[in-house]
């Protein structure tokens, strides 16, 4: 061995240890503590007598599940005492510097959830299969929509216009599958309103440079101003031409639209339903098993270093924002061919922001991002099943649910996460 290497080795630095911190939030802790004392509230103050039936079959299923009562105050009381349990063992770990696990605040949610509708649904029937399946309907746009900000993000550009690329949606599948009759039709067209959208978004953000979320503010305010006068001047008076949008038949999927609970609630959908399943499955794993997906993350995280291989930055980020672009559209024919109604001005209600936050909840992954949404798609739901049975709930306070949970999901339950590193930064190759 020559003395030059000899000395090299000596004199070469030694690798660093690597960083073991475990970055810990106290937000989760906090977050269990306030939903424990809510649930004690409405134990204390509020309680209610009777027993609460779970109805875990629908009269049509060809197998039939018993029903469960359960006392509503004792019941409470009991979920109430787990949850300041889990609470204290959270507040444990985060003291001892360890992260607060997933399935934890999983159980949690699920215990606060059987503890409200037990005490909600006292002396009533609660038809959980109904309550599921109103929930992932709901949730059907929010996931579409959450696809198309995972990718967006992914890949760069926060896409704030996921409401206007859904409305967007909504209104040419009504137009478009009215004139034709098809809802096909009006399926492809909404795809394409959502990608022209996310056209001009990646225009503005990505060739000029313009604040990506001063681009998606103006984009949404836009696409509301613009369906909204095109409602008021050619839909409301050609209604019956325009705007009777035909709908998706329900498509039950045999043998598994039998399975108890799960089928009537997953298999018994529409086809805008089942595309939502195949683009979670493809968005994740292209995201995260494919070469596209391996350039789309590292234009996100590292453009700089992308550009030296030979990745065409600005274009990766332009035609990937068009692709969630149609994403969101699809996800827009929920609210009219998708359920058979026609289209009124700003039926979306915000549900592009509730996507966002889904993003930021599930850590912009596709399948955190899903059950994100599907959380919120629970949350609107319950109000219309509450109502239903009669609950005492204010109708009021259910109405503002959906966004309660959102603010809990994001500002609460998350902790500390980082997303993109290169999101909403434009790409300037020097």
């Amino acid at each position: 061995m020559s003395r030059t290497t000899e000395h090299h080795r000596q004199v070469a630095p030694q690798p660093a240890a690597l960083d073991t911190t475990v970055v810990t939030s106290w937000k989760a802790p906090i977050a269990f503590a306030i939903f424990a004392l809510a649930a004690t509230a409405l134990a204390v103050f509020v309680p209610r007598d009777g027993d609460t039936t779970f109805r875990w079959s629908s009269p049509t299923d060809a197998i039939q599940l018993p029903e469960i009562s359960v006392p509503a105050l004792p019941a409470l009381w009991t979920v109430i005492v787990l949850l300041v349990a889990i609470t204290a063992y959270s507040a444990w770990l985060v003291s001892r510097k360890r992260r607060v696990p997933m399935w934890l605040i999983v159980v949690f949610a699920i215990l606060f959830m059987f503890g409200f509708l037990t005490w909600a649904a006292a002396g009533a029937s609660l038809p959980m299969i109904g309550l599921l399946f109103g929930s992932l309907s709901l949730a059907v746009p929010l996931i579409f929509g959450s696809l198309a900000g995972v990718l967006g993000e992914r890949v760069g550009v926060i896409n704030i216009a996921i409401e206007g690329q859904l409305l967007a949606g909504a209104f040419t599948a009504a137009v478009v599958a009215s004139v034709t009759r098809q809802p096909w039709f009006g399926l492809l067209a909404a795809m394409v309103a959502g990608m022209l959208v996310a056209f001009v978004l990646g225009a503005f953000a990505i060739k000029y440079f313009v604040d990506q979320v001063i681009v998606g503010v103006v984009l949404n305010v836009l696409v509301t101003g613009l369906t909204s006068f095109f409602f008021s001047q050619v839909l409301a008076p050609n209604a019956a031409t325009l705007n009777t949008p035909p709908r998706f038949d329900r498509w039950p999927i045999p043998v598994l639209g039998d399975i108890p609970i799960i089928g009537p609630v997953f298999f018994r959908q529409t086809v805008v339903v089942y595309l939502m399943y195949l683009a979670v499955a493809v968005v994740y794993i292209g995201l995260f098993h494919t070469k596209w997906g391996l350039r789309l993350r590292a234009v996100g995280e590292h453009p700089q270093a992308a550009d030296t291989v030979g990745i065409k930055v600005n274009r990766t980020r332009f035609w990937n924002v068009a692709l969630a672009g149609a994403i969101a559209g699809l996800g827009g024919t929920f609210f009219t061919i998708g359920s058979g109604i026609a289209f009124n001005k700003e039926m979306t209600a915000g549900a592009g922001f509730i996507a966002l936050a889904a993003v930021i909840f599930g850590q912009w992954d596709p399948i955190k991002a899903t059950l994100a949404a599907l959380l919120f798609g629970f949350a609107s739901n319950l109000q219309n099943t509450l109502s239903v049975i009669g609950s005492p709930v204010p109708s009021e306070f259910m109405l503002m649910l959906p966004y309660v949970v959102t603010i809990f999901a994001v500002a609460g339950l998350v902790g500390k996460v980082r997303g993109p590193a290169a999101a909403g930064k434009p790409y300037i190759k020097s």
